[in-house]
């Protein structure tokens, strides 16, 4: 072990620690295990075992699901049943040591080093930095959930529980709040904050730290297997990094794809009632087509002049909407929800945070579970993008900034839409967003407030640039996992995995279940990645303690 190297970048582009830390010695070379050529004018550098055998499992899946569309809707079917009514306390459970895992290192000694080394500074500015990691993280989602989520759990809660032969078939939390408006708002408020709020970012934050940690304090290549060096050693450069670094690639294609999924059905449905364009998967193969084609222009500009440039945009973009809801919307009642909000959710957090005896079963294993297994797949992705740009931060800093900020951001979309829609509900007996299908829930509470018409074309606009943002930023963490840990692999490979992630996406809306395939998807591979994760904990304490030792010796 060394304590200090030089500063500088190395030929991967990976820049080195500066100043004390703990390197880890191996004799692995970054890019060793790769493949160097051209086809044509398109070179090529990527890791033999891991792109080829992630490469031919995404073609092979895409044929299946085209060639026997019943069987694979049977199978996708299958799955989701199974994992969600099987594993959702082992979801649960696991998130909360996520929160948990992220406290601990705010408020302890740990929380002291700095990614990269004690003289290492930051790449980016507090806004572009929480820019890219917020658009990256849940653009998508919150657009298509910000208004649907609390109305469903508000008007599941209001019609309260129903019983058939011993078993919970409402959709209710907990044990609902039958015919209390002010309580099912209460309820509805604080289940949509749980699935937003502290667990989906402080899975993100683990994946990130572990990456950030091992490759620029560490020297290892930027890639998920390093982060299991301190538990598996030297095994991690040979077949069980290579399940690892390929179940990554998995999860994070199917996370993915069933954004883009949600995303295309929001855009259709957006487009439908704007300027009435037909509904349906042909619509949807379009959208998703030239959103990619799109996303592909943003690959061939980089990190800095497409997603960044992007991502900046879109925020502004997203926070204008926000503060033109909550300015023409019931302001002073918004402003009391978010507070009664946070306290709701505080309250009932225990309650829906319990992974054993729920007999909310359909919310806590439709909802809750896949929830978890969704942010679970996408956690490879975000995380290694967020690693990717939170070089020179502290431990503390980072994670302050990666759980609390985008936490309480997430709480406050969700109190503007949701309560703006919540409030024509019970103030204004409108109940046209109520009864909306979820992708139109958004544009319809629009659709009775001022300039109606450009804010729901500013709804569609952010639906496809956080899925442009969202697909190029995945085909980068996707092609820097097959490259080995690469971060400057010839362009032609990202926008290879950014054609596959569209076509994925399509083919699963294709199939016989459409969403329902999507979701199958993510809870199959979020289900094994999980494992990943909790490991990944042990890992980081391991790496932390080493950092603290070199830099009290430093």
């Amino acid at each position: 072990m060394t304590e200090e190297t030089p500063e500088g970048v190395s030929p991967e582009g990976i820049p080195s620690p500066e100043g004390a830390t703990h390197i880890i010695e191996t004799e692995y070379e970054i890019g060793q295990d790769n493949v160097e050529g051209a086809v044509g004018p398109f070179g090529f550098d990527i890791h033999n075992p891991v792109f080829l055998i992630s490469g031919i499992a995404v073609v092979a899946f895409v044929f299946y699901t085209l060639a026997l569309p019943e069987q694979s809707g049977a199978l996708f079917s299958w799955l989701f049943s199974t994992v969600t009514k099987g594993f959702d306390w082992f979801f649960i459970g696991s998130a909360n040591l996520f929160v948990i895992f992220c406290f601990v290192l705010i408020v302890t000694p740990w929380g002291s080093v700095r990614l990269g080394g004690v003289d290492a500074t930051p790449d980016y500015s507090y806004i572009g930095w929480f820019a890219m990691l917020f658009a990256a993280g849940m653009g998508i989602g919150l657009m298509f959930y910000g208004v649907s989520e609390p109305m469903s759990h508000y008007s599941s809660s209001m019609g309260g529980t129903t019983v058939e032969n011993g078993v919970r078939t409402d959709w209710a939390p907990l044990g609902a709040a039958a015919g209390d408006s002010a309580e099912s708002i209460r309820l509805g408020m604080a289940a949509t904050i749980f699935h937003w709020g502290l667990h989906p970012w402080a899975i993100y934050a683990v994946v990130a730290l572990a990456l950030a940690l091992f490759s620029y304090n560490k020297g290892l290549p930027l890639t998920i297997r390093s982060a299991f060096y301190p538990i598996f050693g030297d095994a991690v450069w040979g077949w069980v990094g290579h399940c690892i670094d390929i179940l990554a690639v998995f999860a994070t294609l199917f996370g993915l794809a069933t954004s883009l999924g949600f995303g295309a059905t929001q855009a259709n449905a957006g487009l439908n009632d704007l300027f009435g364009l037909p509904i349906g998967p042909t619509t949807e193969v379009m959208l998703i087509s030239l959103i990619t084609a799109i996303a592909l222009i943003s690959v061939l500009r980089g990190l800095d002049g497409g997603v960044k440039v992007l991502s900046e945009w879109n925020m502004g973009l997203a926070f204008l909407l926000l503060g033109f809801v909550l300015l023409v919307g019931p302001t002073i009642y918004l402003i009391k929800l978010f507070f009664s909000s946070l306290g709701a959710y505080l309250t009932y957090l225990p309650a829906l945070a319990n992974p054993i005896g729920r007999e909310d079963v359909n919310f806590s294993q439709g909802w809750t579970s896949f929830y978890w297994a969704w942010w679970i797949s996408w956690s490879p992705f975000v995380g290694m993008f967020i690693a990717r740009v939170s070089r020179g931060r502290t431990v503390r800093e980072f994670v302050i900034c990666v759980l609390l900020i985008p936490s309480l951001v997430c709480v406050l979309w969700m109190t503007v839409f949701g309560g703006t829609a919540l409030y024509q509900v019970v103030n204004d007996g409108y109940t046209t967003a109520q009864e909306a299908p979820l992708e139109l829930k958004l544009f319809k509470m629009l659709d009775v407030l001022p300039l109606a018409g450009i804010t729901s074309l500013i709804g569609i606009v952010l639906v496809v640039v956080f899925f442009v943002t969202s697909s190029d930023s995945g085909s980068l963490v996707i092609d820097t996992i097959t490259a080995g840990g690469k971060i400057d692999a010839p362009v032609p490979q990202r926008a290879f995995w950014c054609v596959f992630e569209g076509a994925v996406a399509i083919v699963l809306l294709l199939s016989v279940g459409g969403l329902q395939s999507l979701q199958s998807m993510v809870i199959s591979t979020g289900l094994p990645f999980t494992i990943v994760l909790l490991l990944m904990c042990i890992a980081i304490m391991k790496g932390l303690n080493n950092e603290r030792r070199a830099m009290k010796r430093g």
